[in-house]
């Protein structure tokens, strides 16, 4: 295929060598793997740049999904409890995992009971907009589960 876009059709190397020298330009072999091997004729530089052009791009457009912590205690009162799921919903509408961990201390270990509760029902709060990923474990004394959001419910940032 020529800089222009048009194709030449199958040719042998050295036809190729000698039409890339007359147009002075480069042979790029693009698909090596293809049977017969595809090759232009075009600047190098430039098409490494267009390239490199082409990969930032596509690293702009892909999102990093981060996971985002929310701390709670066994014995959270329900209006705390409900501040923690909107600023929960709102990472989950953003595209980010949502990692809940219940801190135990002291006696409260002997009272796990309500850790499970205060998790139920955060996990009730959030059951619309998230699925979720890691079942509700305890880590030392800590209690976690991770929500990861739903594909269709994430916010797109248009441009």
């Amino acid at each position: 295929m020529s800089d222009d876009g048009k194709q030449i059709g199958i040719v042998n190397r050295e036809e190729a060598l000698k039409k890339a020298i007359e147009l002075g330009v480069d042979l790029v072999e693009v698909a090596p793997k293809a049977i017969p091997p595809v090759c232009r004729l075009i600047e190098f530089k430039k098409f490494k740049y267009q390239e490199s052009k082409k990969e930032r791009l596509d690293k702009k457009k892909a999102k990093e999904v981060e996971t985002k912590e929310i701390r709670l205690g066994p014995f959270t009162d329900d209006h705390d409890l409900d501040v923690r799921i909107n600023r929960a919903n709102n990472f989950l509408k953003k595209g980010d995992r949502v990692r809940i961990a219940i801190k135990f201390a002291g006696r409260q270990l002997g009272k796990k009971e309500f850790g499970f509760q205060i998790l139920n029902k955060f996990l009730e709060g959030l059951k619309d907009c998230s699925k979720i990923e890691k079942e509700a474990h305890f880590e030392g004394s800590t209690l976690t589960a991770t929500l990861a959001p739903y594909k269709n419910k994430v916010e797109t940032k248009h441009e």
